[in-house]
């Protein structure tokens, strides 16, 4: 039987019976506020900061916010029921959580937390390369729960082969591919307190504790941190990349193969005569391209040119389940989650990830069905109207 998310409320007004209100915000909106009042400036900075000043990111929140739900009336929406099927797989709701790295500056428990939360609610997690735990750490720590892996592209080839062959080996099934990290963007609020946290050897796990990266150590790593560290930033992303060397990962990769950061239909077109399996509309949640187009205004176009060859999913600017709908309606068959995750990891580790995946996805169900659906399959186009404001 399909699970109502939408019950979550009422546990809430339940548990109000005894006094205890939730720990966090259920507006999840707040939570950025929240971390910044609790958290240090710099990981809250490397989390919440953009490119620039910050526009592309304003720009993703004003797009989905101009375009507003048109709810029909007299449905039967009395049975709902969110899954949905990407890749081949079933989830129970159309979100994963999205990769984030370095997750050890918002907490000590950092990835394992996370991922152990995505497991409890049956929502896929993506682990970062950039990860402050080892994939298969983080592989343990979720059983037989839904994991995707994400790659940075690395200059070493070796590396590359080695990081497809582990993750393979610890039970991740999608690969997800960043495409919009060649070089890390110009960001103020990092440069303004000298904060990139790769550079105290936080966020290198993976590397650290692969024997193809090691290999191209003069000495061990805990022999000489700091070799380790440049060798890992000199290494860690590839400018040179172009679309012919998607085939080497299609060759060392027997799963789906998903591109994120795609945001002009033809990039989409390219990745679907190269053989992959997905897209991802993304602009790195404005962290990227200051100036950027807006995720959710990228999102049709991409979904119109490659909707019927490619699954469709979406990150940037979502923080509340009335975005995940409106992504729906624009063509995404799935949505990430990004940063409100991430505030809910710093504030109150696994159990504070679990609240904003229950918050989402009861405001989604709810959305649902106070907008005339049973699931997400009926949302499209003609469900939102845009503001000429």
């Amino acid at each position: 039987m399909a699970r109502h998310w939408a019950d979550f409320q009422y546990e809430i007004y339940l548990n109000g019976m005894t006094g205890a209100v939730p720990r966090l915000p259920t507006d999840l909106g707040r939570l950025e506020e929240l971390t910044e009042r609790r958290l240090g400036p710099g990981p809250v900075g490397y989390v919440a900061g953009g490119a620039g000043d910050g526009s592309t990111a304003r720009a993703n929140r004003a797009a989905l916010e101009r375009r507003r739900i048109v709810p029909r009336m007299l449905r039967d929406v009395a049975e709902r029921d969110l899954s949905v099927e990407v890749f081949g797989r079933s989830l129970p709701a159309p979100v994963a959580l999205a990769p984030v790295g370095v997750l050890s500056v918002m907490h000590p428990q950092a990835e394992p937390a996370a991922a152990r939360a995505a497991a409890a609610q049956g929502v896929p997690f993506i682990l970062s390369s950039a990860s402050s735990t080892p994939m298969e750490e983080v592989a343990a720590a979720m059983g037989d729960a839904e994991r995707w892996f994400q790659l940075y592209w690395s200059k070493d080839r070796e590396v590359v082969r080695s990081f497809l062959g582990r993750a393979r080996a610890s039970g991740f099934s999608v690969l997800v591919v960043t495409l919009d990290t060649p070089l890390l963007a110009w960001r103020p609020r990092d440069l303004d307190r000298a904060y990139l946290p790769f550079l105290h050897g936080a966020g290198t796990a993976n590397y650290f504790s692969d024997p193809a990266f090691r290999a191209g150590l003069a000495r061990p790593v805990q022999e000489d941190p700091d070799a380790a560290v440049m060798h890992f930033v000199n290494l860690f992303a590839d400018p040179g990349r172009t679309w012919p060397d998607l085939a080497f990962l299609r060759e060392h990769w027997d799963g789906p193969i998903v591109l994120k950061g795609v945001l002009h239909p033809d990039d989409a077109r390219l990745a679907a005569d190269a053989g992959m399996d997905g897209v991802v509309v993304s602009n790195h949640g404005g962290r990227q391209v200051a100036g950027s187009v807006a995720a959710a205004d990228a999102l049709p176009r991409v979904a119109a040119a490659v909707g019927d060859r490619l699954g469709v999913l979406f990150d940037s600017g979502v923080r509340g389940g009335a975005d995940v709908f409106k992504a729906l309606a624009l063509g995404a068959r799935a949505v990430l989650l990004g940063r409100p995750y991430v505030y809910g990891l710093g504030l109150d580790g696994q159990p504070g990830v679990e609240h904003v995946i229950r918050c989402l996805l009861a405001e989604l169900d709810l959305t649902l069905a106070l907008s005339g659906h049973t699931g997400p399959a009926t949302v499209g186009p003609a469900d939102l109207e845009e503001d000429a404001g």
